[in-house]
């Protein structure tokens, strides 16, 4: 398809007008007109409603619209990649969501930490959800995301690329703060879990599954949310939970949450790339998932 159709196509319909299209792409109105036609006949459908003071999109012209964008973005993108390939730079964008646990403190650090070493690559990130992620990567409309768990989903592909060590977040002045203890003394204590969903959440169920427990079996458990709210829950002495080292760096170091060890159980979780399966990775998005693999937990 004549990407120059579809680049007079989403200008038409960003900016409501023949001739402003005409004018924001350089070119007369006859010319962009022309170029609509033949689009709208190549596709034997119209694409814009032309009847009222302002150009809209028809039904059809809204669909092409979302698909347009993401090719001529592939183009903008594939010629980048070309220049910065001949000039032995890398360049071009990167579209990245991250599940809330890895893009709350890891994913952010090594993007940045990336694109100290290379300043010519557009970075997007997202953070969402673990199912939004892979749901967004599925329908191509990110084309890498970095989560806390695997989910099975036909079309896609899941890649360990980090390992995440798990700790027992505690208060500070907590009798378990710096201690290994025993399973059993998690029976005293109120255990805050992240929602049902939360990939957090589901690999300490795995973890304790497999040594023959249950998240309900140490104790009186409250569902708070997230993350975030987690660790709010514990720094304000409401509760213990198993939490990623890396998720409480900051707070260990400042002093408002301490860590302890259950012996027996020293659970650690692999963060995942997820790409969409049979899609062609981007020079930019191939050097990020080196990039992390190589980069020290």
């Amino acid at each position: 398809m004549d990407t120059r159709q579809l680049a007079a196509f989403c200008a038409v319909v960003e900016r409501r007008s023949f001739s402003q299209a005409a004018e924001r792409l350089g070119v007369t109105q006859p010319a962009v007109s022309q170029q609509i036609r033949a689009l709208e006949e190549r596709l034997g459908r119209t694409l814009l409603d032309r009847s009222g003071r302002r150009v809209e999109p028809t039904e059809s012209g809204a669909l092409l619209y979302r698909s347009a964008q993401r090719v001529l973005q592939a183009e903008e993108q594939m010629v980048e990649e070309l220049a910065g390939y001949e000039a032995g730079e890398l360049r071009g964008s990167l579209s990245i969501g991250a599940s809330t646990g890895p893009g709350a403190h890891l994913v952010p650090i090594l993007l940045c930490e990336f694109r100290r070493e290379h300043p010519a690559v557009r970075i997007a990130l997202t953070v969402s959800d673990t199912q939004a992620v892979i749901d967004a990567v599925a329908e191509r409309a990110l084309e890498l995301g970095i989560i806390g768990a695997a989910r099975r989903r036909r079309g896609l592909v899941f890649e360990p690329v980090a390992e995440d060590e798990i700790v027992l977040a505690v208060p500070p002045r907590h009798r378990f703060a710096g201690r290994r203890i025993d399973v059993a003394e998690l029976g005293d204590e109120q255990l805050i879990v992240m929602q049902e969903g939360a990939a957090m959440r589901q690999v300490i169920d795995e973890k304790l599954r497999e040594v023959g427990l249950r998240a309900r079996d140490l104790g009186p458990t409250l569902p708070l949310g997230l993350q975030e709210s987690v660790k709010s829950a514990v720094a304000a002495g409401y509760g213990v939970a198993f939490i990623s080292r890396a998720a409480i760096v900051g707070e260990l170091d400042a002093g408002t949450l301490a860590a302890a060890t259950v012996a027996g159980f020293t659970p650690t979780r692999q963060i995942y790339a997820v790409r969409a399966r049979g899609r062609i990775p981007t020079r930019a998005a191939e050097a990020f998932v080196d990039f992390v693999r190589t980069s020290p937990p």
